[in-house]
């Protein structure tokens, strides 16, 4: 695998910004790196892999294995940072929605040989970043085959009440403005996957994972007792010990991979 570290301009920010990218390369001499799936094509299956509130691009890099894992599938893996703002058209902020979803990945295809067939493009992400995942698969099912959650934030409406007398609840109101505005602006997962349910869209493949001892456990719950009350497709939920930590998230990051890609393991 190549490991790039890209700094790029936004139009929709206004601002430089930053994504650390994996791209397959087929390598003989790399001692202990399987590069079996960089096959020499001329574009390859991507994953947006998002990450959590307190990180930033690099995190994924640092943490994990991800280079390890992803080579043997000929993915390449882009990491953008997302700073602070829950992948959202903040109320009172910058526009991270569109950034992630419409322009990242036209520069994405710019730049680097990536596949822009549906079947071929994935996200994941972690807590945060999961909340990212699962938005970017239920709001542009066109586009994405499937998405892989890791402790995700699922109800950020119940942020608001959840921290009504501290500092959190100010910046819920700069990134969401308010519960009612999460819903009316296309970022309530309970909506939005009733919306998709209803419609005729294709329907991604989802897997939700969370800890027995995660504080996020109650929200994963919530969300996945929805999703089978629906009779969401291809929907994968997993509960396991574990906290919110990169122990646990190296390991399902794994899983996560085979889910959406098994099918391409050597």
């Amino acid at each position: 695998m190549a490991f790039l570290q890209c700094e790029f301009h936004s139009d929709v920010l206004g601002r430089a910004c930053s994504m650390n990218v994996l791209i397959p390369q087929k390598a003989a001499t790399q001692i202990g790196m399987d590069s079996a799936g960089a096959s020499g094509r001329a574009e390859y299956p991507v994953l947006y892999l998002l990450h959590g509130l307190s990180d930033n691009h690099s995190i994924w890099m640092r943490r994990t294995s991800i280079e390890r894992y992803a080579a043997a599938y000929g993915l390449v893996v882009v990491m953008p940072s997302g700073e602070r703002g829950f992948y959202t058209d903040m109320a009172a902020g910058y526009r991270y929605w569109t950034m992630l979803s419409e322009e990242l990945p036209q520069i994405v295809r710019n730049l680097f040989p990536v596949s822009a067939k549906r079947e071929e493009t994935f996200a994941a992400g972690l807590s945060m970043g999961g909340y990212g995942a699962l938005k970017l698969a239920l709001r542009c099912p066109e586009r994405f085959a499937g998405a892989v959650a890791l402790s995700p934030v699922t109800d950020p409406r119940g942020w608001f009440e959840g921290h009504e007398r501290d500092g959190m609840r100010e910046e819920l109101e700069r990134i969401f403005g308010s519960a009612e505005r999460i819903v009316s602006n296309g970022d309530d997962l309970f909506t939005l996957s009733d919306r998709l349910m209803k419609s005729d869209a294709p329907k991604p493949r989802l897997m939700q994972v969370c800890g027995s001892e995660d504080g996020l456990l109650p929200e994963n719950h919530r969300f996945r007792d929805h999703m089978r009350r629906i009779g969401y497709p291809d929907y994968r939920y997993v509960e396991d010990a574990g906290t919110h930590n990169w122990e646990f998230w190296d390991h399902y990051i794994q899983d996560g991979l085979r889910f959406l890609l098994g099918e391409r393991e050597k």
